[in-house]
């Protein structure tokens, strides 16, 4: 009788554990469906969209920063900062948006795309985007243009 009283107690908070990390899953989940594109692309348009993502790291309890790869004026990665979600120190908003571009498109070659940030990305995230072959950065409220982006600033 002792042992059924146990298992049913850790029964019980399995499922009570499961219930409070919807959070978590819903994040994973959210970035595996369709992207919803802008009626009219637009550098603003995208300027927005990765600080929707930013939005969305705040809510989701990590740092405020987000991203968004476009090709030829269709989203085709986006993210926010994983940083914290993830235990990843190199889990910075650009660096998972092309993580996530790349699986979406089954390639590690990006060329011809445009990154948006909310934020200048640091030198680790503006050589992960030079190795992906990203052809240009815009990053902060207003879209500033910083080009291509290089190797060591």
């Amino acid at each position: 009788m002792h042992r059924r009283k146990v298992l049913g107690t850790c029964g019980l908070s399995a499922l009570w554990l499961a219930h409070q990390l919807p959070a978590q899953g819903a994040v994973e989940q959210e970035k595996k469906g369709p992207i919803s594109q802008p009626h009219a692309p637009a550098t603003m348009k995208f300027i927005e969209r990765a600080f929707e993502m930013r939005r969305r790291a705040i809510e989701y309890g990590d740092q405020p920063y987000g991203a968004i790869i476009v090709i030829n004026d269709v989203i085709v990665g986006q993210s926010w900062s994983r940083v914290i979600l993830d235990q990843d120190p190199t889990a910075h908003a650009e660096i998972s948006a092309i993580r996530e571009t790349a699986q979406r498109l089954a390639s590690r070659n990006l060329s011809g795309a445009i990154m948006y940030s909310s934020s200048a990305p640091c030198p680790m995230c503006e050589a992960a985007a030079y190795w992906a072959g990203i052809q240009r950065l815009i990053y902060g409220p207003k879209g500033k243009d910083a080009g291509a982006p290089r190797l060591c600033g």
